[in-house]
């Protein structure tokens, strides 16, 4: 076999980030193979806000898709079907010998399901993951993906835990993260270029950072209230990346409502963020990735949820559950000069992205 196609399959802004490190991986791999590794992209267009999506693939460094779905919002059952049709249809056109997919999000899903039904080997970025809370759209589509994926590769050992206990022990492998990978190349690439603090007027540790995107807090207005209730309360400004989607909500539901110091900006660069995280007294999110890159970062998070999928970094003493309640959110960020167990190292060594390919080159030796 003088060509191995494998085709990723990304939607949204941490699939991106996740994406881009493999992508990397495989071009310094075909500078010297003697099989090279075609890697095709398709972007359903879960994401189709520009700061949202394409600002991410220039920022990253990833290649420009050579498909868009462009499937946008809606209902998650018209989203994934429209993902599924389309993929399908791709799916035949390249036939390629793996389909990648990332996280848990219904890109991850449709790709995973439409590759299955054409009996198209899966393999699975940021496998194993649970939160054990199956009302969450998330739980359900990572559940899904992992039972019918081939290969799984997951972020750190508690992952492949929870799959032996679901009893999917073959194709596992802990290759550790490849967001960590991406993290310390924008750190690398950007050298600390950002002007992100001067641009919004904020100094180090003078402020919060926060993003909310989960429906459990967009789509209930009562929990977006507390949250932002407790904003109000906090010792220090929040500054609030947005997501079009829940900008939206605000203008709509709750265009009165006071908001106190809380500053709402526009979804940000990769590298960006990351400055504006590492500045940060605490993040305050219920993003999953964001969880993750303030651990990196060594900045405590308070997590908007009442589970989280990154149980190692609630175990290890730098992220606090609140929900959504004022309360708890409130005596969380009260908490944060208590000291903190020593850092350890959760998620590799940065360089997954390069271990993942390791393993897909020898899944193509055996075909």
């Amino acid at each position: 076999m003088d060509s191995f196609k494998l085709l990723s399959i990304v939607g949204a802004r941490p699939q991106f980030i996740k994406a881009a490190p493999i992508s990397r991986a495989i071009k310094g791999y075909n500078e010297s193979a003697e099989r090279v590794i075609v890697d095709k992209i398709l972007h359903t267009g879960q994401h189709y806000d520009y700061l949202m999506s394409k600002v991410f693939f220039d920022d990253l460094g990833l290649a420009e898709p050579d498909y868009n779905l462009e499937v946008g919002s809606g209902s998650h059952g018209k989203q994934t079907g429209r993902m599924l049709e389309g993929i399908e249809e791709v799916l035949i056109k390249e036939a390629p010998h793996m389909v990648l997919v990332y996280g848990d999000t219904n890109s991850t899903l449709a790709g995973a399901l439409a590759a299955t039904k054409l009996q198209i080997p899966v393999a699975h970025v940021e496998a194993g993951l649970r939160s054990f809370n199956r009302t969450m759209p998330e739980e359900v589509n990572r559940v899904m993906t992992d039972h019918i994926s081939t290969v799984l590769f997951c972020p750190s050992e508690s992952p492949v835990k929870n799959l032996c206990a679901e009893g999917i022990t073959q194709g596992v492998h802990n290759v550790g993260d490849v967001m960590y990978d991406s993290f310390l190349y924008s750190l690398k690439v950007s050298g600390g270029t950002s002007t992100v603090l001067k641009d919004l007027g904020v100094e180090p540790k003078e402020y919060y950072l926060s993003t909310i995107h989960r429906a459990g807090n967009t789509d209930n207005i009562t929990n977006l209230k507390s949250i932002l209730s407790a904003f109000k309360l906090l010792d220090k400004p929040v500054v609030l990346p947005l997501h079009p989607r829940t900008a939206g909500i605000l203008k709509n539901e709750l265009s009165g409502f006071d908001r106190g110091l809380t500053k709402i900006i526009n979804p940000l660069p990769y590298d960006d963020l990351i400055a504006l995280a590492g500045s940060s007294r605490a993040i305050l999110t219920d993003s999953g990735g964001l969880q993750k890159e303030a651990y990196f970062l060594k900045v405590p998070c308070i997590t908007l949820r009442d589970d989280t999928e990154w149980v190692e970094t609630v175990e290890a003493g730098w992220n606090i559950l609140t929900g959504a309640e004022k309360d708890r959110i409130i005596k969380a960020c009260k908490s944060l000069d208590e000291e903190r167990p020593p850092y350890r190292e959760l998620y590799g060594d940065g360089h997954a992205a390069d271990k993942i390919i390791e393993v897909i080159n020898e899944f193509a030796d055996a075909l």
